[in-house]
């Protein structure tokens, strides 16, 4: 593998398929018009490339954390990645409520990942 470390590798994989994953799961509502059923087939399509990416984060990153450790890794990405989308593609503004929400999700990660003696 490269000189990067598995957590770097591990966070970079996860980011690159939550990006494809949002825009396979929230993208087309850009697109009322578009039926339900090529919507389906177009995320369908780009979900595939999310997996692509996925499946060797979850392997990657479990020779280094275990299963909880990914899941929270891989939510606490997915809400970051979707908070980015939200205003820059959906052109939603992110509210004080979100942040706090988010804040309580990152507290849980502190939990997860925090060495308890």
């Amino acid at each position: 593998m490269s000189g990067l470390s598995v957590p770097v590798i591990t966070i970079g994989l996860l980011i690159a398929s939550n990006v494809f994953m949002t825009f396979a799961w929230y993208g087309h509502l850009k697109f009322p018009s578009s039926s339900l059923l090529t919507v389906i087939l177009v995320s369908w399509g780009i979900a595939f490339f999310e997996y692509c990416l996925m499946v060797p984060a979850n392997r990657i990153g479990f020779t280094h954390f275990n299963g909880a450790q990914l899941k929270t890794f891989q939510e606490v990405v997915t809400l970051s990645v979707f908070a980015v989308f939200s205003v820059l593609y959906l052109k939603e503004p992110l509210t004080w409520n979100y942040f706090l929400g988010f804040a309580f999700i990152a507290l849980g990660a502190f939990f997860i990942f925090h060495k308890w003696a």
